[in-house]
């Protein structure tokens, strides 16, 4: 993948200053360090930084048509673009190079608007029509590729990192509450909303088209939803009585995802943990080449949570040439700097510092690209939730009265600050009670152990439950565990799995992941499947997968239980914790960000440090690492003084008042 960084003048006159453009395309160099590009047109100027995949001698960006009449700046990779180009040149379109980014701008003269429903892959890019001085900024399907945006006055900044639109000098450098709000509910950033007020996310599945309007008139700016996941109304799922012949359909759908994200002008390899996910991807990758490929694995030192031996199990089994890399507190702790950086926000799972190390091994032995098993359990209820709620349903409660009052009442015994009316509220945002609802209710637990006063102030009653948008009435005609799964793919998918475990820690060491759970007939066949061939009675998630699986690889592999790759919380921070994590937890720190209850963070610190965080203060261990790693984005970003560690200079042409809504 690669990144880019522009910015365009609504009025369509005014030249966005080069030097400004270009500083923010270096801000995110670490995207694309193998060439820079430059678009520039009356209105608008684009930097591009390639991370050189396929079409490697003359893939330069911007992209043209014939006519040089539409050009496109891309990240990501269009997987099938050998049989659209054949499409294409069929229709008489004229290639030039040897890169699928030239696909595009071919696809938008034969489609026009219609253009992006062909697009398959994963993708951000920004597509701008000289002839009819329209702009086109959209974002892939599910998520995998970032795209941000920011409106200051008559001019709209976008780049692929946050960064890059800091970079620019001219957006607030401001924080918004609810963002810190949705890292304590949702442990991730996972819609519009981001750290900084006034920045906003595209969504996946969105497009956003300006259109520059003639006599110095203001743009017209639209936004389109051109796709979201879709199930069948409850009990319209196909349910195939023949099992052997869906295992022939899914095997053959999985083995064409794995087969089109090997394609690449440099070697492929892949992350192999001790689950399914992987070993599936790792197993089909090796069939399809007829040869090993390389494996990274992480090793935790500890032996609750190290998945590394039944990791090597798999890698023996199916071939791979493995490399194994050790992730213990002490690199977690001196990591995180790095990846709360990348992230451009907080990070609470310390398990993302491990895949920031993981990537770092893949770029330095050589690599580039990497595919990953991330995707499975949303198809295919892989979390213990989804157990959860269905044990639930058989005891006649589910996600009717009972379950509901059930639920609340369970809920408000665990936080009874929280009103029965409120718990109402959160449970409509999510379409009805869901199989993360007490798991997203316990992760915000910490919001009221940690936050100030001050904090709840600047909240004004607000929480990131209203920042999800979900389309609840469709929602609501669909099986109770197909609204789960539904939920998991607008959430924790492209907030955590997609950004803190994926783009961003990859992409923070030059590695583009691939993803081929996510592809879109992968996704189009488990979606329109009857909910027992996802999770079989109350002990089988994946059940699709599984027998699938195990016509490669052996039971013991193949049936394995589902572990989460995690590490420790708060613990990652204790031992042989550098300077950092004291001073961001002291009294003087806590108190000049004003965010959290100084005597509260500081009372489990020292429980953390005593060792005295027992296992049923989980959530609290994870409430801490939440507000150190709130602590250290505040530092690097708001103009340092918490810490010893480098920061951001707040130097800003902007004025301090929040952006303009795009």
């Amino acid at each position: 993948m690669c990144g880019f960084a522009g910015a365009i003048d609504l009025r369509g006159e005014k030249a966005p200053d080069r030097a400004t453009v270009e500083r923010m395309g270096d801000a995110i160099r670490h995207r694309g360090p193998d060439e820079n590009g430059w678009f520039e047109s009356r209105g608008i100027a684009i930097a591009h930084r390639r991370l050189s995949i396929v079409g490697l001698a003359d893939g330069q960006q911007p992209i043209f048509n014939e006519e040089r009449t539409v050009a496109v700046i891309f990240n990501g990779e269009l997987f099938d673009f050998p049989e659209q180009r054949a499409r294409l040149e069929a229709q008489g379109h004229q290639f030039r190079t040897h890169t699928d980014t030239e696909i595009i701008v071919h696809l938008y003269e034969q489609h026009g608007d219609g253009f992006i429903e062909h697009m398959r892959g994963q993708f951000a890019f920004a597509l701008f029509d000289i002839a009819r001085r329209r702009l086109i900024l959209a974002r892939d399907r599910t998520g995998i590729c970032p795209l941000h945006v920011a409106r200051r006055g008559d001019t709209l900044y976008f780049g692929s990192e946050i960064k890059a639109l800091i970079a620019s000098g001219e957006v607030p450098v401001e924080v918004d509450p609810l963002g810190i709000d949705n890292i304590f509910t949702f442990f991730a950033m996972p819609r519009r909303r981001t750290m900084y007020a006034g920045i906003k996310s595209v969504l996946p599945g969105h497009m956003l088209t300006i259109e520059l309007q003639p006599g110095s008139r203001a743009a017209s700016i639209a936004e389109r939803r051109y796709w979201d996941l879709e199930f069948p109304d409850w009990g319209d799922e196909d349910d195939p009585s023949d099992e052997a012949r869906l295992v022939d359909e899914f095997e053959a759908t999985f083995r064409r995802a794995v087969e089109v994200r090997l394609r690449a002008d440099v070697p492929v390899v892949g992350y192999l943990s001790g689950g399914i996910d992987s070993a599936a991807v790792m197993a089909q990758a090796t069939s399809v080449l007829g040869r090993p490929i390389p494996s990274f694995t992480v090793k935790v030192p500890n032996k609750s949570l190290d998945e590394s031996s039944k990791a090597m199990m798999a890698s023996r089994h199916i071939g791979t040439i493995p490399h194994v890399v050790e992730a213990g507190p002490k690199l977690i702790s001196q990591v995180y700097p790095d990846l709360v950086s990348a992230a451009d926000c907080p990070v609470i799972d310390t398990a993302c510092a491990a895949l920031h190390a993981l990537s770092r091994a893949v770029h330095d032995n050589g690599y580039k690209v990497a595919l990953t098993g991330e995707g499975s359990d949303e198809a295919l209820a892989g979390y213990v939730w989804f157990k959860t709620q269905r044990f639930v349903q058989t005891l006649g409660l589910g996600s009717r009265l009972p379950g509901r009052v059930l639920s609340r009442t369970l809920r408000k015994i665990v936080t009874p600050s929280v009103s029965f009316a409120e718990l109402a509220a959160r449970d409509a945002t999510t379409g009805g009670k869901q199989a993360q609802t007490e798991l997203y209710h316990l992760v915000g637990t910490s919001r009221h152990k940690f936050y100030s006063r001050e904090m709840f102030d600047r909240l004004g009653g607000a929480s990131a439950y209203g920042d999800l948008e979900l389309d609840t009435e469709r929602m609501r005609r669909w099986n109770p565990l197909n609204q789960s799964l539904y939920l998991g793919y607008k959430v924790m998918l492209p907030g955590l799995l997609l950004n803190h475990k994926g783009d961003r820690v990859a992409m923070a060491n030059s590695v583009e992941a691939r993803y081929p759970f996510l592809d879109e007939n992968v996704i189009a066949l488990t979606s329109r499947l009857a909910p027992r061939w996802k999770l079989r009675g109350l002990r089988m998630d994946k059940y699709l997968l599984r027998k699938t699986a195990a016509r490669w690889l052996p039971h013991e592999i193949a049936l394995r239980p589902k572990a989460m790759f995690r590490a420790p919380f708060a613990e990652s921070f204790i031992d042989n914790a550098p300077p950092y994590v004291a001073q961001l937890l002291s009294e003087e720190a806590l108190r000049k960000t004003g965010y959290f209850d100084v005597a509260k963070v500081r009372r489990f610190y020292a429980l953390a440090r005593m060792g005295e965080l027992r296992p049923w203060h989980f959530f609290n261990s994870m409430g801490l690492a939440s507000v150190l790693a709130t602590q250290l984005w505040h530092h690097q970003n708001l103009g340092g003084g918490l810490c010893d560690l480098p920061h951001r200079e707040l130097v800003s042409n902007a004025a301090p008042a929040p952006a303009e809504a795009v």
